[in-house]
C-alpha cells in the first residue's frame, strides 16, 4: 500500500533507525536536521512496497561507506547524490525511479528520504539488513543469490568511481579502499533492482516498522520497558560505560566498550566487542548475545540509542538485545553475517526472549 512520510515522521524514523543501527550506521543527529529540511522544501515522500513496483521501476540502494567515527568531522558535499545518480542513470540507461536504504540502521536509514525529496524520487519500504552490518556483503540480496550489477562511490572533492566487480566480496574491498583513500567516507550506490528482482530478496517493511519503535519510544514515559516490549527484546544490562576502547582501523570504529552494573545489576560486567555495529556482548566470558541477533547502547533516561562514535566514559547506559530478521538464521546468512564472519569461534546461539529474561 503507497503512503507518505513527511516531515513530522523524521523524528520518529530516527529514533528508530538509531535503535536498528545496533552503534553503526552513523549518527542520525545531523541527517535528521537536513532531512525534515528537505521534506520542509520540497514536500512529502511518496513511499511504496515491493508489490506497488512496477516493470517501469528501478531501485536504487544508497548509503554512506565508511567509519561513522570519520562521519561525525566530515560532512557530506551537496554534489555528491546528484553526481551518483546521473551516472548510475547514464550506465542502466534508464530513469531511477525509487531509492532504499542500503542498511535500516542509523543514519543510512533516513538519508535516502532526504534524497528522494530533493531529487522527486520514491523510497521502498525494505531495506538489505532489517539491522546495520559493517560489510557491503552482509545484504539480504547476497543471501538470495542476486548479482550487484556495479557499484559507485563519490567523495567529497567530486570523485566518482564506477565498479563493474566479478562478485559483491570483491566489490566490498575495492569499495573499502576507495572510502579509506577518499579520508575515510564516501556514498555509495549499488545494487539496482527491478521489480523482479526485489521480490523475495529484500527485507520488507524496515521504514514503517522504525517509524513504529521510534513513536513507541518519543511517546513513552518509561522508555526502556516501552522499547523491550515494541522489539521484543530484553535488556542484558543496566549500568555505567566504565572502559570504551575504540580506533579506526582500515574504514572500520574498532573497539571494546564495558559496561558495569548498577541497581539490580550491581556486581555485573558486560563486555560488547564492536566494528561500527556491536557484535558480540560477554559477561566472563559467556556470550549473551551475538551478531546476527541485534545489540544496542541505549540511554537508560531516554532510551535513546548512543551510536558507537559517541560512546563516552560514565554515561549510563542499558544494553538491549533481540531477534534478527529470520533470513540471517538461515545457512546462507549465517555464513555471511554469525560470529564465524566476524573471527568469533564460538558457535551462534538465536537469541530467545524468554532465556534472556532474567
Amino acid at each position: 500500500m503507497t503512503t507518505s512520510i513527511r516531515a513530522e515522521d523524521i523524528a520518529p524514523l530516527a529514533a528508530g533507525c538509531a535503535i536498528f543501527g545496533t552503534g553503526g550506521g552513523g549518527s542520525v543527529h545531523n541527517i535528521q536536521l537536513s532531512v525534515e529540511r528537505a521534506l520542509a522544501e520540497n514536500g512529502p515522500v511518496e513511499l511504496v512496497t515491493v508489490d506497488d513496483l512496477g516493470p517501469d521501476d528501478t531501485v536504487l540502494l544508497l548509503s554512506g561507506i565508511g567509519a561513522p567515527a570519520v562521519g561525525i568531522e566530515m560532512l557530506s558535499s551537496a554534489t555528491q547524490v546528484s553526481s551518483l545518480l546521473a551516472e548510475a542513470e547514464r550506465y542502466l540507461g534508464r530513469r531511477v525511479t525509487t531509492f532504499m536504504a542500503a542498511e535500516i540502521g542509523g543514519g543510512n536509514g533516513i538519508v535516502p528520504v532526504g534524497w528522494a525529496a530533493r531529487f522527486g524520487r520514491k523510497v521502498l519500504d525494505a531495506d538489505g539488513m532489517g539491522r546495520a552490518f559493517p560489510l557491503g556483503t552482509m545484504v539480504s540480496m547476497n543471501v538470495v543469490g542476486v548479482p550487484c550489477e556495479f557499484g559507485m562511490l563519490a567523495d567529497v572533492v567530486g570523485n566518482v568511481t564506477l565498479m563493474r566487480t566479478v562478485d559483491i566480496p570483491w566489490l566490498e574491498r575495492n569499495a573499502r579502499a576507495i572510502a579509506i583513500t577518499s579520508g575515510g567516507m564516501a556514498i555509495s550506490a549499488h545494487y539496482p533492482l527491478t521489480a523482479e528482482t526485489a521480490r523475495g530478496s529484500l527485507v520488507e517493511g524496515t521504514v514503517s516498522r522504525a517509524i513504529e519503535v521510534g513513536r513507541a519510544l518519543l511517546g513513552a514515559a518509561a522508555p526502556i520497558a516501552a522499547l523491550t516490549e515494541s522489539l521484543g527484546a530484553a535488556a542484558l544490562i543496566g549500568g555505567k560505560l566504565i572502559d570504551v576502547e575504540r580506533r579506526t582501523v582500515e574504514g572500520f570504529t574498532r573497539g571494546v566498550m564495558t559496561i558495569e552494573g548498577t541497581g539490580d545489576d550491581r556486581g555485573r560486567v558486560v563486555v560488547l566487542e564492536v566494528q561500527n555495529e556491536n557484535l558480540v556482548a560477554l559477561e566472563r566470558g559467556q556470550v549473551l548475545a551475538s551478531v546476527p541477533d541485534l545489540i544496542t547502547i541505549v540511554d537508560t533516561e531516554t532510551g535513546e540509542a548512543i551510536s558507537t562514535e559517541l560512546l563516552r566514559f560514565g554515561q549510563r547506559v542499558t544494553v538491549l538485545a533481540w531477534a534478527c530478521d529470520p533470513i540471517w538464521r538461515t545457512p546462507r546468512g549465517l555464513e555471511l553475517t554469525g560470529p564465524a564472519a566476524f573471527g568469533y569461534d564460538n558457535p551462534y546461539v538465536p537469541f530467545d526472549l524468554e532465556r534472556s529474561v532474567r
